[in-house]
């Protein structure tokens, strides 16, 4: 785990404060925003573009955008979409979250990265958070697209040559194997020298393009497992709690927390997840108190049946380190590690 040290402490007294002083049993962690679902690429595993014509064309408002995540109160923001930087006013809610110190790490493609980069300032809250689901082949047939690669990574070094944090997002998919996976994290972690890398397997969108190479349970602990063998997992700048990790491997399971990491969209709060939608609503209080929580997760609700998604889990694994001394000193011992790494 790779989060700044700064960052850390931030995220540890909120979590304190929401448990031991006000006493919440339900608090977000990271709001994913979705300020729009545009994007200028048709990736095969993305359900997001599929709304119609008129809905694309929709931009949330400063404000509006501004004033969901001071309302949950969350320390942390993800803004995606959709592709953020075809918003014209991204820059702005960027700035504005920021200005709040709230740690804003905005999700693209990079493929308007270096043409927009100009618009924003490097600062210890913010960061660019780029997709990258493998190396040049891969990476290009995920995204359904050639030379997108090789601009990611030429807008990821201008990022880093100006002084911005850079993070990346990688989706792995039944096609990949072990190798895929350690070839693009050593290549992110010792070649672009990103500062954070998170990772995940993909969740079976209903409105995905590609239903057939989503992986199963089985599958990613067995992808994982094998991945982070030979201490690869240590030396990788992970942006992961150690428990989630864990939980990606197979050795510790957790139930789905999806409220820990919500997703406000042009509809509202989205329920239960960013991935699944079962109804919005105007409040992330609402969202909270009258959705059926139970309901929802691995042997319960069949869509959640393969999930093992960080939105679901990655909060879990977060409480289950703070509520341990054990686990809290090993996720600061790896924090460390691959600070240095």
């Amino acid at each position: 785990m790779a989060m700044p040290l700064r960052q850390t402490i931030r995220v540890a007294t909120y979590l304190f404060e929401q448990k031991m002083i006000k006493r919440r049993d339900k608090f977000p962690l990271i709001v994913e925003l979705e300020p729009l679902f545009a994007c200028n690429l048709k990736c095969e595993g993305c359900g997001k573009i599929q709304h119609p014509a008129g809905v694309l064309k929709q931009r949330m408002p400063v404000a509006q955008a501004v004033g969901a995540v001071l309302e949950s109160g969350a320390p942390m923001v993800s803004i995606a979409g959709g592709e953020p930087l075809m918003h014209p006013q991204i820059d702005e809610i960027a700035r504005q979250l920021v200005q709040r110190k709230k740690y804003v790490f905005l999700c693209t493609n990079a493929m308007l990265l270096r043409k927009k980069m100009h618009l924003f300032t490097p600062s210890p809250y913010f960061a660019f958070a780029v997709h990258i689901d493998g190396l040049r082949e891969r990476h290009d047939e995920s995204v359904a697209k050639e030379g997108v690669f090789d601009e990611a990574v030429e807008a990821i070094k201008e990022a880093k040559r100006r002084g911005f944090r850079v993070t990346t997002n990688s989706t792995f998919f039944n096609t990949d194997t072990p190798q895929t996976v350690v070839d693009v994290l050593d290549f992110l972690n010792d070649e672009l020298k990103v500062d954070e890398m998170m990772i995940s397997p993909a969740y079976a969108y209903e409105k995905a393009p590609d239903q057939e190479h989503f992986l199963g349970v089985e599958q990613t602990r067995e992808l994982f497992r094998k991945a982070f063998a030979g201490g690869n997992r240590r030396r990788w700048r992970l942006n992961h709690s150690p428990l989630f990790l864990d939980f990606l491997e197979g050795k510790a399971d957790f139930p789905c927390t999806a409220w820990g990491i919500p997703n406000y969209s042009l509809f509202g709060w989205q329920r239960p997840c960013y991935l699944m939608s079962d109804g919005y609503v105007p409040t992330y209080r609402e969202l909270v108190e009258e959705t059926d929580w139970d309901k929802y997760g691995r042997g319960k609700d069949p869509r959640c049946d393969n999930c093992m998604a960080h939105c679901g889990y990655e909060p879990t694994a977060v409480l289950a380190t703070m509520g341990s001394l054990k686990e809290s000193l090993r996720a600061a011992r790896e924090t460390a590690a691959g600070s240095n790494g």
